[in-house]
């Protein structure tokens, strides 16, 4: 009789989302864009068309600026979303 071979452990590293919720339709196709360099952030979703700016810090992370955008979207920010347009 042999001894019982130990199991392989396996880590699973989790990674951030690529595309979040849209506030407007609830779809997964929002894309957010930061530009570091200037301060600014960019929203869009390819579902419903949902377009929109706003500045932020510079070291601020995808889904940090996507927190804001969306608190503010609710009306809980107190800042202002700077709304570029809507397609279709």
């Amino acid at each position: 009789m042999g001894r019982r071979r130990k199991q392989e452990v396996k880590i699973i590293k989790k990674k951030l989302p690529d595309f979040y919720l849209c506030p407007k339709c609830g779809k997964n196709t929002v894309k957010v864009n930061v530009d570091h360099e200037r301060g600014r952030a960019a929203f869009r979703c390819s579902s419903c068309g949902l377009r929109s700016q706003m500045v932020v810090d510079p070291q601020t992370a995808d889904v940090d600026a996507y927190c804001i955008f969306v608190d503010k979207y609710y009306g809980a920010g107190s800042g202002e979303v700077i709304k570029v347009g809507q397609e279709g």
